[in-house]
């Protein structure tokens, strides 16, 4: 699938991308190349192929969720440098 030039311009606009005209013309061989080889992935035949979720074969690593005591609220402000007795105190951030 050929990719125009001013297509890839409209895609650099949306992606806020500045391209050179040389870079211009570069990527839209790069996305015209992209195009044709999924255009050629879409050609075989995956009816009978599984679908997965990862390329390895692999088990979940992270470990469980358990309920465990947490630091109390009076304890944690205790070491703020600001607070208003229920909250930390930090400095605005928005103008």
């Amino acid at each position: 699938m050929k990719v125009s030039q001013e297509e890839t311009r409209r895609i650099a606009a949306l992606a806020r991308i500045e391209l050179t005209d040389g870079e211009v013309e570069s990527m839209s061989q790069d996305l015209s190349a992209i195009l044709t080889f999924v255009e050629k992935i879409n050609e075989l035949d995956t009816a009978h192929v599984p679908e997965t979720d990862h390329s390895l074969d692999i088990q979940n690593v992270f470990r469980g969720d358990k309920v465990a005591a947490s630091l109390e609220r009076e304890a944690a402000l205790a070491m703020a440098p600001k607070t208003d007795g229920s909250y930390f105190i930090v400095p605005a951030i928005v103008e």
